[in-house]
């Protein structure tokens, strides 16, 4: 074998190497199983460069811990298909800035219609509305049109399906989220608002601005400027993506603005009409389209195939098609930024590789292994939600706040509480724990496996962090 032959099986075996450690790494912070209340990840207070201006969150969904780390459990729950086995992160992966290697995802009832659109930095489009072809105004109300969708996670209402009401159901008799809902919202209630709200904010929570691009941009006063860090190839591809076509480049700032190089607000589609596994079927509704961020993840690999139909299967498909597009009668929705003579681009071959250059130069790091991004369940689909330890403002032995009954018992006693979340606790008269759990109002406790004598019963409400305690008889 030659020298240039050793030297391509070797760049490929490093690429499969670091392709190993990567998915190693990424497995090893995923499925943790624990949520500690007391100790949440930054999500709404992260490092978002000053260069970033759009935002599209909305007044009264503002981004917090709490609200995200809610959103992260329902983002990531089986529990919220009617089979248990679908997620919204079954279609949207944090390996692959969380969207989709596959044209189309798998549902409870087949397979969905479009691609699954990548949603990293969705919370900087400046479109707010949201899906490929906009059908949902906001990322709230996008949050549980899936869920509410007959093939991708059933709870219709429809033609037989059960309903949100039932989902609801569903959530109420699953033991960490009134305790969860009660933690963000100030009381247990889960409602479909409110679950549109905590998704909402885990997805907006979705940044990735640690990439090389970010790197440059900080040293330089706009994007127009060479960046240090880049090679001249990069600089090329930049000034490309930054120039329009009369000018000889590539025009693609006109579409996909600014430092968020997210979609503009009122576009037409971009000349692909196609419908997944359709080759006979047209769409010409497709007008919003994910960042071009995180294209592709670290090691260079595609994070899935491009367009809503999935029918472009890398970055030069996709220059391509807008190098050489051809405008047809039957798409009468055509974006006109992309129609007559003066969209034509003439790309050289070196152009369009400084291009594909550039566009991985906007590739992250931190947002594909990010345990605060991972999957919060452990690998047997289970969690563990660890309350709120008391801060101080405990109000220790009210007499009137716990009722407990019967007492003396000698199998099993009734706590009753107000509506809400409580840690509880048993302690035998050493003061050494004998169990802790959550639990809610009207909480009955079997004590069968205690033995006879005295045990104080502390009761903190994960609300009004106060604690309440009282003695308990068992002969």
């Amino acid at each position: 074998m030659g020298n240039e032959g050793q030297s391509s099986t070797n760049k490929i075996k490093m690429k499969n190497k670091f392709t190993l450690i990567f998915i190693a790494l990424f497995s090893f912070i995923l499925m943790s199983g624990i949520v500690d209340l007391n100790n949440l990840f930054n999500y709404e207070n992260q490092d978002t460069p000053s260069y970033i201006s759009n935002d599209n969150t909305p007044q009264d969904n503002l981004l917090t811990d709490a609200g995200a780390t809610l959103g992260r459990v329902l983002f990531y729950d089986k529990n919220l298909s009617v089979n248990n086995k679908i997620a919204c992160a079954s279609c949207h992966l944090q390996e692959f800035a969380f969207g989709d290697t596959s044209v189309v995802s798998t549902g409870v009832n087949g397979v969905t219609g479009r691609h699954s659109m990548r949603l990293v930095n969705a919370r900087f489009s400046d479109e707010v509305n949201a899906f490929w072809d906009e059908r949902a105004s906001s990322l709230e109300d996008q949050a549980t049109k899936p869920i509410q969708d007959h093939v991708e996670m059933g709870f219709s209402g429809e033609n037989g399906d059960l309903g949100f009401d039932d989902l609801i159901q569903k959530l109420n008799a699953i033991d960490y989220y009134p305790v969860l809902f009660e933690f963000v919202f100030g009381d247990s209630e889960i409602t479909e608002p409110r679950v549109q709200k905590a998704i909402a904010q885990f997805v907006r929570s979705m940044e990735s601005f640690d990439a090389k691009f970010d790197i440059g941009r900080a040293q330089v006063g706009n994007n127009n400027a060479a960046f240090p860090n880049f090679t001249s190839q990069e600089n090329m591809g930049k000034d490309l993506f930054f120039s329009p076509p009369p000018l000889g480049g590539a025009g693609c700032f006109r579409c996909h603005g600014g430092s968020e190089f997210s979609i503009v607000p009122n576009c037409n589609n971009n000349g692909v009409i196609g419908v997944a596994n359709d080759s006979m079927a047209i769409d010409l509704t497709n007008t919003k389209a994910p960042s071009l961020r995180d294209l592709v993840n670290p090691l260079g690999m595609m994070n899935g195939p491009f367009m809503h139909n999935g029918s472009l299967n890398n970055l030069m498909d996709v220059i391509n098609h807008y190098n050489d597009l051809e405008e047809v009668p039957e798409n009468t929705n055509l974006d006109f930024r992309l129609a007559g003579p003066m969209h034509d681009m003439n790309l050289t071959q070196s152009e369009k590789e400084a291009l594909i250059a550039f566009l991985g130069t906007l590739t992250g790091v931190e947002i594909y292994t990010a345990e605060k991004w991972s999957n919060p369940f452990d690998d047997q689909g289970n969690i563990t939600v660890v309350p709120l330890e008391p801060n101080g403002t405990n109000d220790l032995g009210d007499p009137f706040s716990l009722e407990l009954f019967p007492n003396p018992t000698s199998d099993k006693v009734t706590i009753q509480l107000k509506q809400g979340a409580y840690q509880f606790t048993i302690l035998d008269m050493n003061g050494v724990k004998v169990k802790s759990s959550l639990i809610r109002a009207n909480h009955v406790e079997d004590l069968s496996y205690l033995p006879n004598g005295v045990f104080i019963f502390q009761i903190f409400d994960l609300y009004t962090q106060k604690m309440y305690s009282k003695k308990v008889i068992k002969e």
